[in-house]
């Protein structure tokens, strides 16, 4: 492959590789399994997929995760770099084009052989449900289904981001993705094959024997369902799990120190953020939104909350992706915060509310309450609305809020896939547009200079930060559990593990 070093490997530092446990189900079976035994593999995250239609919701962790296993895309990203992965090379062609040319060989699970037409549909599907990744591919006109193994992208003008953002795009088969039917168990290339989805229950994946690159060892993964953490903890615990991920920092106890658990923590690139829906007032004044700001004390209530599981933030991303900056916290000044109120037309305060969804993040509702407290004390009334997850998903992308919480992560570990996704003018997720901003996020996705991109992203990240189109209170570390005779798990920074490599030893007790 010849092009461009396109993000340095600092950018995604360091996977976690875990070796700890899993109790395996004893059927007699064919797999990859010692003695016989049925390898089964229960995961158990903190948020479960709402569905499995990865186009749909193309930036929702759980379902990536899931989906991840079954579908592939045509490059992943690896310390990162762009690798290929159903692209077995690409590179620019001049200034506006890039070519993808497909691995020799690799085939549907259904025997169906992967062509370009299914890239060239699988992207303009998403393009027409008009995903939240749309702003990332703004610039690409064309896609060209060359040949059998070639895909051409003709862009409106230099694309320096697109092999890291075709990293989150999933390829089915072209005369089916487009049918609602499909997403309800897809197919796809990769090494495992969804048996079942039930919803708010689990997942059910069986390993793929006809899968183009290395076998997976695992006859089965189930992604278990399990909301309250509590439970999730005692079925780690009990054996009926056996991988745990995202556990609240003053829960970790029960599991750290088990001589059959092993625990521990990582870089994430997820952090948490409050926007403002800057399309009504009151937060269509910035004097409001910085006051609100100026009300938390986020060192302490990081600190208390979180402990050494998350960091006060110091830019929109997390420090550990390409193109963060450090920038300067916000000071707590809960007299500066009245003044501002009070400049704004808000002497007397504000009745507002904020809406999060239920399962959303490690001690998310602990959080909330800290923040509304700390509003209170400045004469901000927030009715706190905590909602089920599809319910916030659709009020969320409804704009349907005055203030919301959540998590999120920064999936290519590249600062293009929060910054200029979620806040050019264009994507509208927030009410907030500024066309200043706008041109320095399209000229760092244009450029191939790395300097040149960290010091575009610098002064936007520095535009955001004072125009406090959100709070962005802290960034996160993952951190995991899991049982003792598992083999071979890697927590990624970008917080979606895969299963093909994941074993169990047999030989040892449970």
């Amino acid at each position: 492959m010849s092009m461009r070093r396109l993000l340095p490997a600092a950018a995604l530092a360091a996977v976690v590789v875990l070796s700890g446990a899993l109790s395996a189900c004893t059927t007699m079976s064919g797999g990859g399994g010692g003695a016989g035994e049925e390898q089964v593999l229960r995961y158990s995250p903190a948020l479960f997929p709402v569905s499995l239609d990865a186009h749909q919701y193309p930036a929702e962790e759980p379902t990536q995760t899931a989906v991840q296993q079954v579908m592939e895309t045509l490059v992943a990203m690896e310390d990162g770099q762009p690798v290929g992965v159903l692209a077995e090379s690409f590179e620019p062609v001049g200034d506006n084009t890039w070519v993808f040319h497909l691995r020799a060989g690799v085939t549907f699970s259904d025997g169906t052989p992967l062509t370009a037409r299914d890239v060239k549909a699988s992207l303009e599907r998403g393009q027409a449900l008009k995903w939240s990744l749309a702003p990332l591919f703004t610039a690409v006109q064309q896609v060209e289904a060359t040949d059998d193994r070639t895909v051409t992208f003709r862009t409106s003008e230099p694309l320096g981001t697109l092999p890291s953002s075709l990293s989150l795009v999933f390829i089915g088969p072209a005369d089916r993705v487009n049918d609602p039917a499909y997403w309800e168990r897809p197919i796809g290339t990769g090494p495992f094959l969804f048996e079942s989805f039930t919803p708010d229950d689990r997942v059910v994946l069986r390993r793929n024997d006809t899968y183009w690159g290395e076998k997976a060892t695992l006859d089965r993964v189930e992604i278990v369902s399990i909301p309250e953490t509590a439970a999730r903890i005692t079925a780690l615990r009990t054996g009926e799990v056996d991988v745990l991920q995202s556990i609240p920092p003053d829960q970790a106890s029960e599991v750290d120190g088990r001589p059959d658990i092993a625990y521990g923590s990582g870089p994430s690139f997820q952090y948490y953020f409050t926007w403002f829906n800057s399309s009504r007032p009151p937060f269509d004044d910035v004097r409001v939104r910085q006051a609100m700001w100026h009300a938390l004390d986020l060192n302490a209530i990081v600190g208390d909350l979180f402990g050494d599981s998350a960091s006060v933030a110091e830019a929109p991303i997390t420090q550990d992706v390409f193109g963060a900056p450090a920038l300067q916290p916000y000071a707590y000044d809960p007299a500066r915060a009245k003044a501002l109120l009070a400049e704004a037309g808000h002497p007397d305060g504000l009745r507002v509310s904020m809406q999060w969804p239920r399962e959303g993040g490690p001690n998310i509702r602990a959080l909330a309450q800290a923040m509304v407290s700390a509003w209170a004390a400045i004469g901000v009334t927030v009715e706190p609305l905590e909602k089920e997850r599809p319910q916030w998903l659709q009020d969320l992308n409804a704009k349907n809020f005055d203030l919301n919480l959540q998590t999120n992560t920064t999936g290519t570990g590249d600062a293009d896939f929060t910054l200029a996704r979620l806040y050019v003018c264009s994507a509208n997720r927030t009410g907030y547009c500024n066309p200043e901003l706008d041109r320095l996020l399209l000229d760092a996705r244009a450029s191939l200079d790395q300097g040149e991109r960290e010091r575009l992203y610098a002064r936007a990240a520095q535009i955001i930060w004072d125009d406090a189109v959100g709070i962005f209170p802290a960034d996160l570390r993952s951190n995991y559990a899991v049982r003792s005779r598992v083999k071979g798990f890697a927590l990624p920074v970008n917080g979606r593990p895969q299963f093909r490599t994941v074993s169990i030893d047999t030989a040892t007790g449970s």
